[in-house]
């Protein structure tokens, strides 16, 4: 039994290793030290060419990977089925996974299934009176809570993206011990089938620095390009609120929110939307928020360091321009 802090990755590598392992390897790799434990790094499938060379600078101690051709895509049952089995065998102090849709599905099943806690949103890790305390985001990221666990049972924790903050490239240390953890996985059977997945190529919307937003204050569907060309010309991403997901107006891989994308960006316009608090939940911690609203009372101007009251369509035309220079 290790009695590690383990963090667990899957999915396709980008870059030479998994998107969002450096952010949870800083926050790992502190409650580690804190807690005078050992890190490991868990890659279920190919953890990436450069992951060896990412693992040596934050210390970690092994680098374990477990291969079946039920991880080759995400299952949940199957991923959870075999970190449960890793983490029986190995008997980890906590597990910490990057934050995502996936994750969601993962971390509270894996906890439940192993009499363990779960934590997500999480911000920061700290050692108080010998026992790791982690700091999440909470109401929609307007403030900070602080949970303590208790006892010996494991620690799950999802860190929230773009949360944590890098500081300087550790110079590359000692190279990780490699492992190939079994697992048996013969017995899993997915219970969920999805029959529709929206595939999102190139950057991700958690990833970008501007972001424009559009919801329902856009009229009607054809009014959405309005969004997607202010986007361009800012060299952003367009996003959604979940109200027009819903309707059909763009697919799911656009909507922020508490339901969808946990985004950071340093520019965030909101055009059309209200400020409810699930939406805020996925751009709060945006640098500058900037919203256009017709209702100079909607809560999103709570938020925003600019505001503009009237119709998002003309103004979002008007902004088009500007930035194209036109």
């Amino acid at each position: 039994m290790t009695d590690a802090v383990v963090v667990a990755t899957w999915g396709t590598p980008v870059n030479g290793f998994p998107v969002d392992a450096e952010e949870v390897l800083t926050l790992a790799a502190k409650a580690a030290k804190g807690l005078g434990r050992p890190l490991h790094w868990l890659s279920l499938g190919d953890p990436g060419a450069g992951a060896g060379q990412v693992a040596s600078r934050f210390g970690v101690a092994s680098l374990d990977r477990i291969d079946d051709a039920k991880l080759a895509s995400f299952s949940a049952d199957a991923h959870v089925e075999a970190l449960a089995q890793y983490a029986r065998a190995e008997a980890p102090a906590a597990i910490f996974l990057a934050q995502s849709f996936d994750a969601r599905l993962v971390a509270p099943r894996l906890a439940g299934r192993l009499n363990g806690a779960v934590v997500g949103n999480a911000v920061d890790a700290e050692i108080a009176d010998g026992k790791l305390s982690i700091t999440a985001s909470a109401y929609g990221g307007d403030t900070r809570v602080v949970y303590q666990f208790q006892g010996s049972g494991l620690c799950v924790v999802t860190v929230s993206a773009n949360a944590v903050s890098l500081g300087a490239p550790a110079a590359a240390g000692a190279a990780p011990a490699a492992r190939t953890i079994p697992v048996d996985l013969s017995a899993v059977t997915e219970r969920v089938k999805v029959v529709h997945k929206p595939q999102v190529l190139g950057k991700r919307l958690e990833e970008a620095q501007i972001i424009v937003s559009g919801g329902r204050g856009l009229g009607k569907k054809e009014n959405y390009h309005h969004v997607e060309e202010l986007a361009a010309a800012l060299g952003g991403m367009a996003g959604a609120s979940r109200p027009i997901v819903d309707d059909g107006w763009v697919d799911s891989s656009h909507q922020v929110g508490l339901t969808g994308r946990i985004t950071r960006p340093a520019l965030y316009i909101a055009a059309g939307i209200s400020g409810a608090s699930q939406h805020m939940a996925g751009c709060s911690a945006a640098k500058t928020i900037a919203a256009i609203n017709t209702d100079k009372d909607a809560a999103i101007f709570r938020y925003a360091r600019y505001g503009l009251v009237g119709d998002c369509v003309a103004i979002l035309s008007e902004l088009t321009k500007a930035a194209k220079g036109a």
